[in-house]
């Protein structure tokens, strides 16, 4: 009788600790692995710094098409220098300009 007690007194504390351990190392295991785990805040992070990234470039092209449209405005558009730029871009030359034929700068 003595020796089961002994043997009840070393066995039922064994086991708590026992089951005491995994339950901690189940929570461990999950706030590690799991869904919300670190595992998986350490890649959101990851993502998040791309898509800010991605959305500072995206913001960066979108304010330079707002400032190109804006130089299409009727009102801020000088015609005279539209106009230049339209037959430099064209090939053209108007029937009143005055063209001076220059030799090729890599020409000697």
């Amino acid at each position: 009788m003595v020796v089961r007690r002994r043997f009840r007194a070393f066995l039922i504390p064994l086991a708590l600790y026992v089951v005491a351990g995994a339950a901690v190392g189940y929570f461990v295991h999950s706030a590690q692995v799991g869904n919300r785990g670190l595992l998986a805040k350490r890649a959101l992070k990851t993502q998040v710094f791309a898509l800010r990234e991605e959305l500072a470039q995206v913001q960066a092209e979108h304010a330079d098409w707002n400032r190109r449209l804006a130089l299409l405005r009727a009102d801020q558009v000088d015609r005279d220098l539209l106009d230049e730029r339209a037959r430099i871009v064209l090939g053209r030359v108007h029937k009143n300009d005055l063209v001076i034929v220059q030799p090729f700068a890599g020409e000697p």
